[in-house]
């Protein structure tokens, strides 16, 4: 029986970017025929990048798409790829309509210059970040090709993490190989979840299985790759690398997969690298996908903004970041250091702007309350942003944890303005966690302490009246982190919390905290989602909501 050379390809598509996103499909192609692949196999949406969300209503777009991977078959075989097999995604045009949606999440098999089979997923997830019931059409027939006398099957994505439908059919059709289409967005421990659904799909329908992964940062999305290769005993071949680009190959013959590459078997087990990873990604592919050169961010000195900084410098290089400090009358000496040894430790552009006499003309012209005078002061700060980011094109980063976004400690249009949030979905407590991570990393290569000491050590203050501290404000940042995941990430009510032995007091504050900060969190920064429970497509509660509960 002849040879299988699999090629896993992750890729990184740009939305919408067709042409763009054919061209690099072909490269990866040329690439992997050259080391001996004859099937190649990408990501969910490959064609297109994904989500699509509500392009794909739009007539012309799916047109488009479906034109794109007839015209990549004859490219191939032009350049005399047409022996190998290459399985892409795209969206094609339904015989039906479901709502508005008129196409199918399809899967092509190009061979021989032409398309040989098209498999449309079946299951279409309606939860948490996916809205695909809205935007596509599904379908219910199984499947499968013949290649070099293996049976193999095509499945996508949501299909495996559901019942039924036609993986349930793989087992009875002797399928020797299921090749998964995947567009799976990372959050931390999830990738164990994919193993575990892989290797079910392997025993349960007696077939090998190659998962491909989409990797790459789509505006709150961040994709992480980690495409693996499972032989119909369950185990694991290979697995790609994760939040990088990467080729898999694996020759399978009469059931018997061998690595034909250089992979590793297990993957990273360091949480916080897979999350400074993500957001490193997250940041970078929404800076260069949307045409931005650098970013810009208020340096305070604290331990979020020092974060932020360091991500971004990781993400882009520090030549394309801008740091500015803009202290106020309230401003320690510590922190207008901290924020200058932050930037020179990181090699950014740094600059400060004292804001005291800005200040002093708004507080002259105006009768302002101590807390209406507090949020001038970031108000202001704000504005100087978003003036630099006008005036030199820099994306202004906004430095807001997921801990303050949840109760509202943070000022609208002023601290909170930004076009991206890197830390979004980070709570306090694990901003912590990173910033000694990322000076451990350092550290270990020898080199000096990235993040200063002083910013990770001390009490954290918005600095906005003497002597303020957060916790003048909030409960202590480790109770209140494990409130908010009881109430936000679990979704439990008062009643719950509080017989886990909270104060009921606290609590019942933290709960009217949250409720009360809708509003704000509408209007705030899109940013890397990586916990199961982020602010924005997952969570989806009304601004006026007199529940208690």
């Amino acid at each position: 029986m002849p040879n299988i050379r699999l090629g896993l390809c992750q890729t990184n598509p740009i939305v919408g970017d067709i042409s763009g996103n054919v061209d690099e499909i072909f490269r990866r192609c040329k690439k992997a025929a050259e080391s001996g692949v004859n099937l190649a196999v990408f990501g969910e949406m490959s064609i297109t990048g994904y989500p699509v969300e509500d392009l794909v209503t739009r007539h012309g777009f799916v047109a488009d798409a479906e034109v794109a991977v007839s015209e990549l078959a004859t490219r191939l075989a032009n350049e005399k790829l047409g022996h190998m097999a290459v399985v892409v995604g795209a969206p094609s045009l339904a015989s039906k309509v479901n709502g508005w949606a008129i196409a199918h999440n399809t899967a092509f098999v190009i061979h021989g210059g032409g398309i040989i089979a098209k498999y449309n997923k079946h299951h279409l997830p309606n939860y948490s970040v996916f809205d695909e019931y809205r935007n596509f059409v599904p379908d219910d027939e199984f499947v499968a090709f013949n290649f070099n006398e293996h049976k193999v099957a095509l499945v996508i994505c949501e299909d495996i993490w559901q019942n039924g439908g036609p993986v349930a059919s793989i087992s009875n059709n002797q399928v020797d190989l299921t090749l998964v289409l995947n567009g799976s967005p990372f959050e931390v421990d999830k990738d164990d979840r994919r193993q575990i659904l892989v290797q079910n799909l392997a025993t349960k329908q007696k077939t090998a299985v190659a998962y491909v992964n989409l990797f790459g940062g789509q505006d709150d999305l961040v994709f992480d790759g980690d495409s693996m290769f499972v032989d119909s005993s369950g185990t694991v071949i290979a697995r790609a690398s994760q939040f990088t680009e990467d080729l898999v190959m694996v020759d399978f013959n009469r059931g018997i997969a061998t690595l034909a590459s250089r992979h590793s078997q297990l993957k990273s087990s360091d949480g916080l690298w897979q999350v400074w990873n993500a957001l490193s990604l997250g940041l970078r592919d929404y800076v260069q996908k949307n045409g931005f050169k650098s970013v810009v961010l208020g340096l305070s000195g604290g331990i979020d903004s020092a974060v932020v900084a360091a991500i971004a410098t990781d993400a882009i290089g520090a030549e394309n970041v801008y740091g500015i400090s803009m202290p106020s009358r309230y401003s320690s000496d510590h922190s207008k250091s901290d924020a200058q040894i932050l930037a020179d430790n990181l090699g950014c552009h740094f600059e400060t702007i004292p804001i005291r006499n800005m200040v002093s003309t708004f507080e002259s012209d105006l009768p302002l309350t101590a807390l209406a005078s507090e949020n001038i002061q970031a108000r202001i700060r704000g504005m100087i942003l978003m003036a630099q980011s006008n005036n030199s094109g820099h994306l202004v980063l906004t430095t807001g944890n997921k801990t303050e976004l949840a109760v509202g400690y943070s000022t609208i249009y002023g601290d909170s303005v930004g076009g991206f949030a890197p830390i979004k979905d980070i709570e306090k407590t694990l901003v912590w966690k990173l910033a000694i991570w990322r000076n451990n990393q350092n550290a270990a290569k020898g080199l000096g302490e990235l993040i200063p000491e002083n910013s990770i050590s001390k009490p954290p203050s918005a600095e906005l009246r003497p002597d303020q501290t957060d916790q003048d404000s909030l409960p202590e940042y480790g109770v209140l982190d494990e409130i908010l995941e009881l109430y936000i990430g679990m979704r439990l009510g008062f009643d719950e919390i509080v017989s886990g032995g909270f104060d009921p007091e606290v609590v019942r504050r933290v709960i009217d905290l949250v409720d009360r900060a809708e509003w704000k969190r509408r209007q705030g920064a899109i940013g890397p989602k990586i916990t199961s429970m982020a602010f924005g497509r997952d969570r989806r509660l009304p601004i006026t909501n007199k529940y208690k509960g």
